[in-house]
């Protein structure tokens, strides 16, 4: 038992763990938490961020994708396309939650998927939409769950935009671990979990956050700006995100597709080749740091790989988990949410879980379309609820313009209750529909 608690897999686990609860920069986390894994197995300081610098190219292609799709993003929003569609949402939903809710949900999956510019058009799409909500007495709990699941869904289930970076890494770091599984056939298991997040977005809409709420119109009505009109710029940039989802799935490369993408913005003159290098830095700005959580997350697996924790906190696990399969999942599931509710980021924790999850599986017998399940649903747990993720801190931004929304009490909880509880229950079904 005690070379399980001084294992410096765990040890370095735990720390990154009460480092985050402490509010720590993520960033720093991970690399403090690295430095202590790799001294507590012996590793000398320069052989550890010699390890850690070579591991962190183990995530480059999902870094670069994130780059080149927040610089997507910038240029959607300069070409004021989203403008238009706040304006036609407002005319088309005509007092109807229902209707408002198909659009929010609609929208924001195409965010993750066709149009993958993730939660860069939540502040930019809601606030104008916040005098209809509050006419409709729309409780805006509703309104998180219904961003959440749209954010947090797709990229589980469908092989495109961020579910292809994300699917991508689960087959990779499987593969990594000594799983073999092809990328094209993560997504073929990951229907339970999308079943399962559904069934919670329901309950989230027509029951638990059903009733009217009042809220003050502190925001005016509407821009007395004049009506909006597609132009030629919006076209182009409407063409551009076609080209970008059709690269991707053709190629199955998310930064080739958001290359051409760009290509196409700045080829055909929706955006000035003089704001070429503003869009960049705006890409990077918003999508930056995300993408170098990637990198320091893959550096960081790769040091536990290197101390040799892993194969000795396996062999003690194995000894003490249960022999049921499904009393193994459940115990490795909270292991996953304790881990991204701390980091917040259900891509950076891939690398992470995967270390320690998969040679734990197969010990354990589980298949591929087991151990891909529990490792999704793992990873996804804590990204809907975490303070830190975006997920939660997309929702706020745009649902707490006029400070009347709260992070943690109107984002986060009601998201982790219906979401990560619908995730352990449908990722533990999977283990019993998947078993061969």
């Amino acid at each position: 038992m005690l070379e399980l608690i001084f294992n410096p897999v765990i040890l370095s686990i735990i720390c990154l763990f009460i480092l985050c609860l402490l509010r720590v920069n993520v960033l720093l986390s991970i690399i403090i938490s690295t430095i202590l894994g790799g001294l507590v197995s012996g590793m000398h300081i320069t052989e550890i961020m010699n390890t850690f610098i070579s591991g962190m190219g183990g995530n480059s292609e999902t870094a670069l994708s994130y780059i080149l799709l927040g610089a997507f993003a910038a240029a959607m929003n300069h070409t004021g396309l989203t403008d238009i569609v706040s304006e036609g949402i407002i005319k088309f939903v005509n007092g109807k939650k229902r209707i408002l809710f198909t659009i929010l949900i609609l929208i924001s999956m195409a965010s993750q998927n066709i149009i993958p510019i993730h939660i860069a058009f939540i502040p930019i799409l809601i606030p104008p939409l916040l005098h209809t909500m509050n006419l409709m007495k729309i409780d805006r709990r509703a309104i998180s769950c219904v961003l959440a699941f749209g954010l947090k869904t797709p990229y589980i289930v469908i092989p495109a935009g961020f579910g292809l970076i994300f699917q991508n890494l689960i087959a990779e770091n499987m593969v990594q671990n000594g799983m073999i599984i092809a990328k094209n056939d993560v997504w073929k298991h990951m229907w339970i979990l999308g079943l399962g997040m559904l069934i919670g977005l329901l309950i989230a809409i027509f029951v638990t956050y059903r009733k009217p709420r009042e809220y003050n119109d502190i925001l005016l009505k509407e821009d007395t700006q004049e009506h909006l009109k597609l132009n030629y710029k919006h076209y182009i940039t409407i063409l551009a995100a076609l080209i970008t989802f059709g690269v991707q799935i053709l190629t199955h490369s998310l930064p080739l597709g958001a290359l051409c993408g760009l290509g196409i913005i700045f080829s055909l003159g929706a955006v000035k080749h003089s704001k070429m290098d503003k869009l960049m830095d705006e890409g990077i700005y918003m999508m930056g740091y995300v993408a170098f959580i990637m990198l320091v997350a893959s550096g960081f697996a790769t040091v536990l790989k290197s101390t040799g924790g892993i194969e000795a906190f396996v062999n003690s696990a194995i000894s003490i988990l249960p022999e049921s399969q499904l009393a193994t999942a459940l115990i490795m599931l909270f292991v996953g949410l304790v881990i991204t509710m701390g980091i917040g980021t259900s891509f950076g924790t891939i690398p992470i879980l995967a270390v320690v999850f998969i040679p734990v599986f197969m010990k354990m017998g589980f298949n591929v379309a087991q151990t891909a399940i529990v490792l999704a649903a793992a990873a996804a747990l804590g990204d809907a609820g975490s303070p830190a993720s975006d997920t939660t801190l997309g929702p706020t931004a745009g649902l707490n313009v006029d400070g009347q929304h709260n992070h943690i009490w109107d984002t986060c909880i009601p998201t982790f209750l219906h979401f990560n509880i619908a995730l352990i229950l449908s990722a533990l079904a999977g283990v019993v529909i998947f078993a061969s």
